[in-house]
């Protein structure tokens, strides 16, 4: 009993004095040194570096204006290693937390980047483009004119460009297959959303080559209700 006793308050000062240590890594950077460190890194381009910086500043001083730094930076590391998906996340989450930072029309400008270079040949899925549509719509409604409104116009039209070909691309394919109504359906609705894209006479050609092919049809039908009468 009387050497367990004794280990025991042997044990005492070496648990203090780990714990003080313990104590004193975490003190050893203030959340200004982190950012900085951070900042080096992410200007050196060595963002895996920054962002494990980065996420240390927030892990130990979460309430720190730093923070906020920290974040946003995270969120740039991640498009900048073309991890579209995580950079995304981040800036949405970013979005929610501090809906009225300085820093949202390039928040937002990010979000509809990361989806822009997700956004695959007319013959794919075109719902990148849809969201990354809504993500510039949505700067550029909220924040006309900013300087990231006026550059994200430009990805906006590409963006209407790659959805409606992706509707003449399904339109046209309806077309040949004599699927009249349903190609004039897409046609229809190319016109309709988006009226300033490059294929849009092509595609006002074909709604008119789909109504006339409906309409000989339905003379061919009206014919052969005769003769059966």
């Amino acid at each position: 009993m009387i050497r367990i006793l004794t280990i025991g308050f042997l044990l005492i000062p070496i648990l203090f004095i780990f714990g003080c240590s313990l104590h004193a890594t975490k003190e050893e950077k203030t959340a200004e040194e982190l950012v900085n460190i951070g900042m080096r890194e992410f200007n050196k381009k060595k963002y895996r570096q920054a962002i494990k910086s980065f996420d240390q500043l927030r892990e130990w001083y979460p309430f720190s204006t730093y923070s906020i730094v920290a974040e946003l930076k995270i969120a740039d590391s991640h498009f900048n290693l073309k991890e579209y998906e995580e950079a995304t996340l981040a800036y949405k989450e970013f979005e929610s937390l501090h809906p009225r930072n300085e820093a949202i029309p390039h928040v937002l400008y990010q979000i509809g980047s990361c989806y822009y270079k997700n956004i695959g040949s007319i013959d794919r899925d075109q719902e990148p483009a849809r969201k990354s549509l809504d993500a510039f719509n949505k700067l550029i409604q909220q924040f006309p004119q900013n300087k990231y409104s006026k550059k994200a116009i430009k990805y906006r039209q590409k963006c209407m460009d790659s959805i409606a070909q992706q509707e003449f691309y399904v339109g046209l394919f309806y077309y040949k297959s004599k699927h009249y109504k349903a190609a004039l359906y897409r046609f229809t609705t190319l016109l309709e959303n988006y009226p300033n894209v490059k294929i849009y006479n092509e595609a006002l050609k074909y709604k008119k080559l789909c109504q006339k092919a409906l309409e000989n049809l339905k003379s061919i039908q009206d014919k052969s209700g005769l003769f059966e009468k």
